[in-house]
């Protein structure tokens, strides 16, 4: 019998709270001088502002240019009145409206015009900044908003791990769940992420608190209502978290498997076992339960779309199309997602190397950033698990729908440390190497320390010292 008496629920926090304490004094004293005051680029700030005063866009114009949707207005000479935005590719009067329609404007047809700009960023975190932002206002510190945030990661990721022994899928000791705690609080890209603010980052952030409590009510198919929520909140925080959906449909159906009447043959084919799964489902508690999910994703998305066509016209428009940013044209060339851009991404996951020069600073970093593996070594334990899991499945599927996004997305995630977008998933990248069953002895150990002392240079570097880093792709000399 588990005894829940107030003390022993209190015993049993206290390495939860040690942890979050940790990595809090560690982020916060990482993030040093950017304590001060917000960020440069606290975008959410601006928008929860608008919220608070009625309005769905900034009030003027931005502090900067860098990452705002621009939508431009204008009245005619005929007496049109048209929004959009000039497109950058071809002549210079070419106008694309919120509709769709493209049209040919001479400047002698223009009336008046006028900007309006959006933050374009899905807009969770700044609900969630709503209150904050009315106490303090403008001067809301959003740096430490983002790190106080990303303290409890950690601590979200220990209970998964200890959810998975709990549910057999996991045999790991305590100590090597915490090895895996520390490998994902300082040995990822979660650790620069952490310490920087910025809308990005605070994204990134609230975005893995969100990924982590999905996989706990997900695990065991158990709370699929609160597990749909946390993907409907993830959708409005970083849009690719939704396409983790299949870990949520495989657990459901693993909880209502039922015994199989008729053996599997021996020599079956990947079909049939696939008809002899099929067939143990108990269909209906299964598609009740999805059900559950789905409701909460469906009520947000619904929110989600009548916001964007309020600002943009187009209920799938959360308004990147309209940033304006140097690579419009790109955007408008190719579109946010392309087969074009999936060599670059590719490179970027999985190959880019610290450039070695001769003088100081001796290492240069592209504002690419690094390979997922130079930055977190130890996910290289994913490619050869020692153990079987029935969950294994569905959290590598749980990787996938967000990385095929990610590979074919028209932005690498420049400018970074490392693969930033990688922390949509890295959650279940880490419950992986947990349930793969290597130990965590001396070479795993080892490959976490180098990890940390990658990812610590990061955090301390990143947006710093510059001399470390580099616009470009690969070394041409």
């Amino acid at each position: 019998m588990v005894d829940s008496t107030p003390q022993n629920r209190l015993r049993r926090m206290r390495l939860p709270l040690l942890i979050y304490l940790i990595c809090l004094a560690a982020y916060l004293g990482t993030a040093g001088n950017r304590l001060r005051g917000p960020s440069s680029d606290n975008h959410y700030v601006y928008l929860a502002k608008s919220l608070l005063e009625g309005r769905l866009s900034l009030k003027g114009r931005p502090p900067h240019q860098n990452d705002w949707a621009l939508v431009t207005e204008l009245t005619l000479a005929d007496g049109r009145k048209l929004r959009g935005t000039f497109l950058r590719t071809g002549a210079s009067n070419r106008f694309k409206t919120t509709t769709g329609e493209r049209l040919v404007i001479e400047p002698s047809e223009i009336r008046n015009r006028r900007d309006i700009y959006y933050v374009s960023f899905p807009w969770f975190p700044a609900i969630l900044m709503l209150p904050l932002v009315a106490i303090w206002g403008m001067a809301f510190n959003d740096v430490i908003f983002t790190a106080a945030i990303a303290a409890f990661n950690p601590v979200l990721v220990f209970f998964v791990l200890r959810k998975l022994v709990a549910l057999k899928l996991s045999e790991r000791s305590v100590s090597e769940d915490l090895w895996l705690v520390g490998a994902f609080a300082f040995g990822t890209v979660h650790f620069y992420s952490a310490v920087l603010g910025q809308v990005w980052y605070t994204a990134h952030i609230i975005g893995v608190s969100l990924t982590a409590l999905y996989v706990l009510a997900a695990l065991d198919g158990r709370h699929p209502f609160w597990a749909g929520l946390c993907l409907g909140l993830g959708f409005v925080t970083r849009a690719p978290i939704p396409f983790s959906l299949l870990l949520i449909v495989g657990e459901v159906i693993r909880r209502h498997l039922t015994v199989a009447t008729t053996p599997l043959a021996e020599h079956s084919t990947p079909f049939s076992k696939l008809r002899h799964y099929v067939s143990r489902i108990d269909w209906r508690p299964t598609l009740t339960h999805l059900t559950w999910a789905a409701i909460p994703m469906i009520a947000i998305a619904g929110i989600a779309f009548a916001a964007n066509y309020a600002r943009f016209d187009s209920p799938t428009e959360f308004g990147h199309y309209y940033l304006n940013v140097r690579w419009a044209e790109r955007i408008q060339r190719w579109g946010l997602f392309n087969y074009h851009f999936l060599s670059r991404n590719l490179a970027v996951m999985l190959t880019m190397l610290p450039k070695i020069v001769a003088q100081a600073p001796y290492i240069k970093i592209s504002w690419h950033g690094l390979s997922l593996f130079v930055t977190t070594p130890i996910f290289f334990y994913l490619l050869w698990p020692k153990r079987r899991s029935p969950v294994a499945p569905w959290l590598a599927l749980a990787v996938l729908g967000p990385l095929v996004a990610h590979l074919l997305y028209q932005n690498s995630g420049w400018v970074q440390f490392g693969y930033r977008f990688s922390l949509d998933y890295t959650v279940y990248l880490i419950a992986l190497v947990a349930i793969g069953g290597r130990r965590i002895g001396t070479l795993a150990k080892t490959l976490i320390l180098i990890g940390v002392a990658v990812n610590t240079f990061g955090a301390l570097t990143f947006g710093r010292y510059w001399q470390y880093y580099w616009d470009g792709m690969f070394p041409t000399s």
